[in-house]
């Protein structure tokens, strides 16, 4: 078995496809209002690539900047996260071994942290559908950040809020936008295979392993 040489004082998570594999439902979610609403008549593969940072991001990239006025935004974004949750909704759930490592974390007192681009709308929606806000001693969303990932702002403040330094967390990240800004700052990473192929983690030398679910023995040496 690959041992990990790096015992973390936290584990900061991101959320969509690292702690749930929800990501499909984003971009269903988001192809419904570009398409439907918008009449941008995009296929799934090409919203896909789209799906990271804020709302208003995605919306700049695919429509351009400026297109929408912000009470738009507000709306689509709106119109958006409802259609996400109504579709995931049924198939909720941890990815596989998650609660258990959660549980392990928690009983060895590594600190827990939630760093994510979700909004608190849907933060919420999952921390209290699966019941698991008790394992976490922060949580930093699209909210509480200026620039987004790969910005390393987020992370940075997930660990000054566990009032550790960034070379004491290990991010588990699914997007190479995310492991980019977990680099940048200054802090390891493991990759959870949901969304991207190894092959585009390449360029990040501070991947430390990849891993398909939680249930992977090589997180042990971690404890």
């Amino acid at each position: 078995m690959h041992t990990l040489n790096f015992k973390p004082k936290a584990f900061l998570f991101d959320l969509n496809g690292t702690m749930i594999n929800d990501m499909k439902y984003h971009t269903m979610a988001w192809r419904s209002v570009m398409n439907e609403d918008l009449g941008a008549n995009l296929d799934f593969e090409t919203v896909k690539k789209e799906m990271y940072g804020k709302n208003h991001e995605v919306l700049a990239r695919v429509f351009g900047k400026g297109k929408f006025s912000d009470e738009e935004v507000k709306k689509l974004s709106f119109d958006k996260e409802k259609r996400y949750q109504e579709g995931y909704f049924p198939h909720l759930a941890l990815i596989d071994g998650l609660a258990d490592f959660l549980e392990k974390a928690k009983k060895r007192n590594i600190k827990m942290a939630i760093g994510s681009a979700a909004i608190p709308f849907n933060i919420n929606f999952v921390i209290d559908g699966l019941k698991i806000r008790d394992y976490l001693e922060a949580i930093v969303s699209a909210d509480d950040v200026t620039i987004s990932k790969p910005d390393p702002e987020t992370f940075l403040k997930a660990a000054a809020a566990l009032q550790l330094s960034p070379d004491d967390c290990l991010v588990f990240e699914d997007t190479p936008k995310g492991v980019e800004s977990a680099l940048n700052a200054g802090m390891k990473s493991v990759v959870i295979t949901t969304t991207h192929s190894i092959e585009e983690f390449e360029d990040y030398p501070n991947v430390l392993c990849f891993i398909n679910d939680y249930h992977d023995l090589k997180l042990n040496t971690l404890f």
